[in-house]
């Protein structure tokens, strides 16, 4: 893989200024996933100023955005019903369970947006983009606790496949539909 750096949106402002920074950002595209192409040009600067999630930007030898991804924490309901024993049991480890719904209560990290770039180095993996963030929120772990990584995706079975595999290891836990876009969103999680 060609050398990228992986910089937090907030240090870019603080190295190269604003302007530069909003510039790079209206060059990004995504073709495959125009949410993620919209989320870094019009959204990814107020939501890190708002703290509302951090975006982490790969950058390439040429100064492009090759990837990003969005991270953040919520608070979220797993439905204890349907999940293994094994994921039950950490569960209970991370999270309350309530009785009477057998529902799990849990803080979680939650990868928000994910994904490459139009200009992307063709080594540049997925797998290693998981890394990347995975690197991030372990550190964060280390320093704030929690123990759950969430995310959500198209149900696609591209994509499901890439998260579920070994390398990344989500296990899906629930599914979502988006009334506004009339997409359901399949939840997956793992643990560190």
């Amino acid at each position: 893989m060609s050398s990228v750096t992986t910089i937090n949106l907030l240090d870019l402002v603080d190295a190269i200024g604003e302007e530069e920074t909003k510039n790079l950002l209206s060059d990004f595209s995504c073709s495959k996933n125009q949410e993620i192409e919209k989320y870094v040009q019009i959204n990814a600067l107020d939501f890190a100023r708002r703290k509302i999630s951090m975006t982490h930007l790969v950058i390439d030898e040429q100064g492009r955005i090759a990837a990003m991804f969005a991270l953040t924490h919520k608070a979220i309901e797993i439905a204890g019903e349907g999940l293994s024993n094994t994921t039950h049991s950490k569960l209970r480890r991370f999270a309350e369970l309530d009785e009477s719904t057998g529902c799990f209560s849990v803080s979680a990290f939650l990868i928000a947006q994910f994904g490459k770039g139009n200009v992307a180095d063709s080594s540049l993996t997925g797998d290693s983009l998981m890394a990347c963030a995975m690197e991030i929120l372990s550190s964060a772990q280390r320093t704030v606790g929690g123990g759950v990584v969430y995310l959500e995706c198209e149900n696609r079975p591209k994509l499901l496949q890439f998260y579920e595999s070994d390398t990344n290891g989500f296990r899906p836990f629930g599914r979502r539909l988006s009334e506004k876009d009339q997409v359901e969103y399949i939840q997956l999680l793992r643990f560190f």
